[in-house]
């Protein structure tokens, strides 16, 4: 039994026995850990994308526009809006990673646009959102594939319709065919 099945089998004998404050509370210790580092990581692929976007938009240099998020943005509170405090080394990881594979990510992404389609026709934060992806599909071997695929598509759905979710999640999976095979 792995250990994703045995919280999940506690919990139904829990629930059987009419006890479901205790399946609830026995998932949420065993779940806390993995919840934590999901959401910290959630975080840092959003700032992520946000910092490739301010990157490509102001030309930002990358000393300075890490110090700017590691300092004004990871985990502060701007506008009344509280943001999740991010995984850091991930957030440097990936922001630095996509930059320094530029060229690389975007041919891959360029190969898998449809015919007649070009990068230079995509919006910034689309081009963010999947350079993100592309790099982590490419660099992070420790991230499984639909992991990564899904974290964008969810970031996609901060700044997108469904339509354009889609097509992230459709260009990422036909991307890691190439560079996961």
């Amino acid at each position: 039994m792995s250990a994703l099945e045995e919280p999940a089998t506690a919990v139904t004998i829990l629930r059987r026995r009419g006890d479901v404050r205790a399946a609830t509370s026995y998932m949420a210790r065993v779940m806390t850990r993995t919840a934590n580092r999901t959401k910290a990581r959630a975080a840092a692929r959003l700032a992520a994308v946000q910092a490739l976007y301010q990157h490509e938009m102001e030309g930002t240099k990358m000393a300075q526009l890490l110090h700017e998020f590691h300092h004004h943005r990871l985990g502060a509170t701007i506008e009344e809006a509280e943001y999740a405090e991010a995984d850091i080394d991930f957030f440097d990881d990936v922001v630095t990673g996509a930059h320094a594979r530029g060229g690389e990510i975007d041919r891959a992404i360029e190969a898998r646009l449809a015919k007649g389609w070009s990068l230079a026709r995509l919006d910034k934060p689309m081009k963010a959102i999947l350079r993100a992806g592309t790099y982590e599909l490419m660099a992070r071997a420790d991230v499984p594939t639909a992991v990564a695929i899904t974290e964008y598509v969810d970031v996609a759905h901060a700044f997108y319709e469904r339509r354009e979710s889609g097509f992230v999640n459709g260009l990422l999976d036909a991307i890691a065919k190439d560079v996961r095979a």
